[in-house]
């Protein structure tokens, strides 16, 4: 029977770390939520036919296709437009898993993981229509929020926790920085 060899230094180092099962569980799972719900919402629903639907008093279903980035910025109508953004997401989700895999902290991980399963979903959207589906509208009377998907809230999510991860420091440079040295006065 032959041993398998471990990784090498370059791939532990730079394609796999102690977090990276977790990363890629957690991205995984938010890439499949959000594409069976556009692919629900497209194909069997059939929102764009069947119309506007309203959930809650400030939550519904619709149809925009973004051709653009977050918040309908960037917008691109051309090919090499709808290209670059998609090649874009697809870079950006590699150093980000890069990023995931060099992380110690459980929090920065499952943050980044957010982001890549966001990321990789809207991007499938981008190789597949040449557009992001969005589909939930959030309104309160007069006040209308942009449409989003499943994707997007957890790319924000994910991007908000990793800025509170930053805000309040890694507990592991915190206790380092300590004490040591000092004498009691």
């Amino acid at each position: 029977m032959s041993k398998v060899a471990p990784p090498s230094g370059f791939t532990r180092r730079w394609l796999w770390g102690p977090l990276s099962r977790m990363v890629a569980v957690i991205a995984a799972i938010i890439f499949a939520a959000d594409q069976v719900s556009k692919l629900w919402l497209l194909f069997v629903y059939d929102l764009p036919r069947q119309g506007n639907m309203d959930l809650l008093p400030f939550l519904e279903l619709v149809t925009v296709w973004n051709r653009g980035i977050s918040y309908g910025l960037l917008q691109q109508e051309t090919d090499l437009g709808r290209w670059a953004l998609a090649i874009f997401t697809v870079l950006a989700a590699i150093a980000l898993w890069v990023w995931a895999v060099r992380s110690t902290s459980k929090f920065a991980g499952v943050s980044l993981a957010l982001i890549i399963g966001g990321a990789l979903g809207n991007g499938v959207d981008r190789f597949a229509y040449g557009a992001v589906y969005d589909f939930l509208h959030i309104h309160f009377g007069s006040f209308s929020w942009y449409v989003f998907n499943i994707a997007d809230a957890a790319i924000v999510a994910g991007v908000a926790a990793l800025l509170y991860d930053g805000w309040r420091g890694s507990p592991n440079k915190a206790s380092k920085g300590g004490s040591k040295g000092r004498k009691a006065g």
